[in-house]
C-alpha cells in the first residue's frame, strides 16, 4: 500500500505519482481531467503528503524527461509490491531500454530469460504500474507497431512519447 502521493505538473499535464517507504508504487501520467490522476492514486490507498526526497526527485526528473531533458530513471527506488517475479524481470528488463530506442515484446522476453513468451510480457507490461520509469512505452510489437498501452490515452500516448524521444512512428501515427 502506498504512503503517500502528489500530483505535479509537466509539459505534457498533471503527473501523480504515489510512493511506499521502500519506493514509488505508482505514476499516473495525464489524464484529460486534472483532477483524476491522483484521484486514481487515491484509489491504491495513496493520501496526498509531501513527497520523501526520492519521490521529489523523481517528480522532478519525469518532468525533465518529458520536456525533453532524457533521464533513464535508473536510480529511482520502485516498490512493486505484490507484483510476482516474473513481472520483475519483465520490468527490469524494460528499464534496460534507453529513450530513442525500442524492443519487441519478443526481445524483452528474451532479456527477461523467457524466450518466446512475447504475450506474457505483454500482459505484464499491460499491468505495469510504474509507466515511464518503467518504459513500457519503449516495447512495439514484431512488425514495429504501437501494440497496446494501459497508460491514459493509450497508444496515442504511446505515440507522443516515442516522438518525444525521436523515435520515428508508423505510418499511421505520422
Amino acid at each position: 500500500m502506498a504512503a503517500g502521493s502528489a500530483r505535479f505538473d509537466t509539459n505534457f499535464g498533471w503527473c501523480a505519482i504515489a510512493w511506499s517507504e521502500r519506493g514509488i508504487v505508482r505514476v499516473r501520467l495525464p489524464e484529460v481531467g486534472e483532477g483524476l490522476a491522483p484521484s486514481r492514486l487515491e484509489a491504491f490507498g495513496a493520501a496526498d503528503a509531501d513527497p520523501p526526497p526520492f519521490a521529489a526527485e523523481a517528480m522532478r526528473d519525469i518532468a525533465a524527461h518529458l520536456a525533453g531533458d532524457f533521464r533513464d530513471f535508473l536510480d529511482v527506488p520502485l516498490d512493486f509490491g505484490m507484483a510476482g517475479e516474473f513481472a520483475r524481470r519483465v520490468y527490469a528488463a524494460a528499464r534496460t531500454i534507453p529513450a530513442g530506442r525500442t524492443a519487441t515484446y519478443g526481445e524483452v522476453a528474451e532479456r527477461a530469460g523467457a524466450r518466446g513468451e512475447a504475450r506474457a510480457v505483454g500482459r505484464a507490461l499491460g499491468a505495469n504500474p510504474i509507466p515511464l520509469i518503467v518504459p513500457c512505452h519503449r516495447v512495439l510489437d514484431a512488425s514495429g507497431g504501437l501494440r497496446g498501452f494501459s497508460a491514459p490515452g493509450g497508444t496515442l500516448t504511446k505515440g507522443k512519447l516515442l516522438a518525444l524521444e525521436g523515435v520515428g512512428l508508423p505510418l499511421e501515427w505520422a
